[in-house]
């Protein structure tokens, strides 16, 4: 015999629809084989995943797509919820507890008496309040799972929280350009680890001298990324209507279709 979907009480609620939602993925977690096997570690990879297909919809603004996606993040969030329920540990109450208890303490300028009218006085009075809660550093609580190009940013948007910042856009530059003649001198010593290191610095100056200029760095190189596969497969394309393998074609030959692929926008 099926089991009944659960279904909401009242189909104009949102609270309705979410309790029914629970009720659901309890369902799931106790007759379904491959819900019953999960673990919060088996299924962690997916919610990073989820997290970036929902970013994928909002880079294409796919209103469609963007409200499956968010949809596919809060299964994440109720079925790691359930498990931990079915543990002893917390439920999903506990969960929107602590995050709405956060932001209320987060927002004294809006629920108390501090005055933060400026976008950089609530990041920075943000980082205090975190501190106050037990942490040891600014820096505690960036993931080191994130994108390189992102953590980097993160890192430095925290520091700069708390005004360890370049003041001058011009010495960000500068400090491109040091990392750069830095990278040069190892190259030409033949050096593979100071190589290796002086990228490091070259790729986090860089991160830097964007986040200056108002642009996320993991985002203008996922563009860039992004417009490099359109080309690319614009030469393969091309390649293919002339009968023609790319593993015998001359770079000329590749650039000029490379420069049709700009020239249509692509």
């Amino acid at each position: 015999m099926s089991t009944p979907v659960p279904l909401p009480k009242d189909p104009a609620d949102t609270l309705s629809y979410l309790e029914a939602f629970i009720r659901l993925v309890r369902i799931l977690r106790e007759q379904c084989p491959w819900d019953m096997k999960q673990t919060h570690a088996s299924i962690s990879h997916l919610l990073i995943e989820e997290a970036y297909e929902t970013v994928d919809a909002i880079e294409a603004k796919d209103d469609h797509e963007l409200s499956k996606e968010l949809g596919d993040l809060l299964l994440h969030v109720v079925m790691h919820s359930v498990m931990a329920e079915q543990r002893g540990a917390f439920d999903l109450r506990k969960v929107i507890d602590n995050e709405f208890q956060k932001l209320v303490n987060r927002h004294p300028h809006i629920f108390g008496d501090v005055t933060a009218d400026t976008e950089d006085a609530v990041l920075q009075n943000w980082e205090r309040l975190k501190m106050n809660e037990g942490r040891t550093s600014v820096l505690d609580g960036v993931p080191r799972t994130l994108p390189a190009a992102l953590r980097a940013q993160r890192v430095q948007e925290k520091a700069a929280n708390v005004g360890f910042d370049w003041k001058d856009r011009k010495d960000v530059w500068a400090k491109v350009d040091e990392e750069l003649a830095e990278l040069k001198v190892e190259i030409e010593n033949n050096d593979i680890d100071g190589t290796r290191r002086e990228f490091g610095d070259v790729f986090f100056a860089l991160v830097n001298a964007a986040r200056h200029e108002g642009v996320v760095a993991e985002e203008s190189l996922h563009g860039t990324t992004n417009a490099f596969m359109r080309r690319f497969q614009h030469i393969e394309a091309r390649s293919r209507e002339a009968g023609k393998d790319l593993h015998t074609m001359t770079l000329e030959e590749m650039d000029a279709y490379w420069d049709e692929a700009k020239g249509k926008g692509l």
